[in-house]
């Protein structure tokens, strides 16, 4: 039987790091993109093959695929989409810009690598896409408003082409983790210096008190925070499975949220999530 091959993008740090090296132990032929080139250098120090993908610079996708083709005869047994990034402040304080680039990282990366490998696993007849979502692609957080916005886009995009390509032999599936072990809050702050003026916001006050103090002050691990093999283990199955589930919860906050909103009104939730 052939090697088993994955393309993982966002391999730099996180979840997308221990994620290529979960999946190389089990035997697979791993390739643990990054967005920066010295991200790509340290991981083939490490002995991955790894290509630039950054999802911002949609002109790295073909090159990338081509070197994936090339490694493993021209198939691809799964695609991880990973990478993202936060773009923290409130709503009422988010610029058009701001949108639009999270958009481009979060969603709109995705979506087009996705439609260049779909012909791939077409031509084979099978093949696994999954997401790493978000428990914030199933409810909101105040503050998250655009990293909300792209996840619930995916969650909604995602769910259409699992419909769409189930006579193909291609599976879409979600995995949803809550807190994990990860740099995105650290790399979020670059976006919110960017784009939030909340000194001058009327929230003013409720940035220098709450967000701020999350953002810049270390306080330790989140209450229920696992490390990213959690993530890595939905995504093994995920991808093995004979039969892979739709969605892939991860962490008890995204098991306690994804009932709740099935079960309480939408008012109910809201008072509840405002404590968040």
């Amino acid at each position: 039987m052939s090697q088993k091959s994955i393309l993982i993008t966002g391999c730099s740090s996180g979840i997308g790091y221990d994620a290529a090296h979960g999946m190389r132990d089990l035997g697979w032929q791993v390739f643990a993109a990054c967005r920066k080139q010295a991200d790509c250098d340290r991981l083939r120090a490490e002995g991955f093959t790894s290509p630039r993908i950054d999802y911002q610079d949609e002109t790295t996708f073909a090159s990338a695929l081509e070197q994936v083709l090339e490694a493993t005869g021209g198939t691809l047994d799964a695609l991880f989409n990973n990478g993202a990034f936060a773009c923290p402040g409130a709503v009422e304080d988010l610029p058009s810009g701001a949108l639009r680039s999270i958009f481009q990282a979060n969603l709109f990366g995705w979506h087009e690598l996705t439609r260049q490998v779909i012909p791939v696993m077409r031509a084979q007849g099978s093949g696994r896409i999954v997401q790493c979502s978000s428990v914030l692609g199933l409810v909101t957080l105040r503050w998250r408003g655009a990293y909300n916005a792209t996840k619930f886009a995916l969650e909604g995009l995602s769910d259409t082409l699992r419909i769409e390509m189930r006579d193909t032999g291609i599976d879409v599936i979600l995995i949803e983790p809550g807190p994990v072990t990860s740099k995105i809050r650290q790399n979020s702050i670059p976006h919110f210096e960017q784009w939030i003026d909340w000194e001058n916001s009327a929230r003013a006050d409720q940035y220098r008190d709450q967000l701020r103090a999350r953002l810049y002050e270390s306080n330790g691990p989140d209450t229920f925070e696992l490390p990213p093999s959690a993530v890595t283990r939905k995504l093994i199955h995920a991808v093995t499975a004979r039969r892979p589930r739709p969605r892939y919860y991860v962490t008890t906050p995204t098991y306690i949220m994804g009932t709740l909103r099935r079960v309480l009104p939408t008012r109910a939730l809201d008072w509840i999530v405002s404590k968040g």
